[in-house]
């Protein structure tokens, strides 16, 4: 069966980081489902201004954390600083956290991790404007464009999507599955 992987997102999530990674997992064989808070379309931001939009398959209220592999957290501005404000998108990051399985954020994505208190102690990076965020909620930082800690993934910016998306790859082929644990 294919790899399931879970990318949370509403309104405002910067496009590439978004976009890119799902085209790099769906190439890898793996299956992608997009979580908003609302149903139907969710508008990207592409740089300056607004871009694309993208099908939401499930809304938060419909996500079964034990039915996938991995949880993407685009960037973008607007985008993580909504979802930290539902409830339901928290614990979602919180309950993929505490299952072990790989929670990835990209850029200003980190954000709901620290708002989920997932980064104490772990090895971190993010946009450098969330960086104060990370470090005040007990995370080490680090300028690099990934950084794996347990199952943390984390990244800068767009320019890190190929490092960001083989670190994703590369946790969930490798990861034990629950008969092998």
């Amino acid at each position: 069966m294919a790899k399931q992987i879970l990318i949370m997102a509403t309104n405002g999530f910067e496009q590439s980081e978004l976009m890119k990674p799902k085209a790099n997992f769906e190439d890898a064989g793996m299956t992608v489902t997009i979580a908003s808070p609302e149903s139907g379309e969710i508008k990207g931001w592409d740089q300056s201004d607004w871009g694309d939009t993208v099908k939401v398959d499930k809304t938060l209220d419909q996500v079964n954390v034990a039915d996938y592999d991995a949880l993407v957290l685009p960037g973008g501005q607007i985008n993580p600083d909504i979802l930290r404000l539902e409830e339901k998108a928290v614990k979602i990051v919180k309950d993929f956290a505490n299952a072990g399985k790989p929670v990835a954020a990209i850029c200003h994505g980190p954000w709901m991790l620290v708002e989920a208190d997932v980064v104490k102690g772990k090895t971190v990076t993010s946009w450098p404007s969330v960086r104060t965020d990370l470090k005040n909620a007990g995370a080490s930082v680090v300028d690099k464009e990934v950084a794996v800690d347990g199952n943390l993934i984390t990244s800068r910016n767009p320019d890190d999507i190929p490092a960001f998306s083989k670190a994703i790859i590369d946790a969930v082929e490798n990861a034990k599955s629950p008969a092998m644990a």
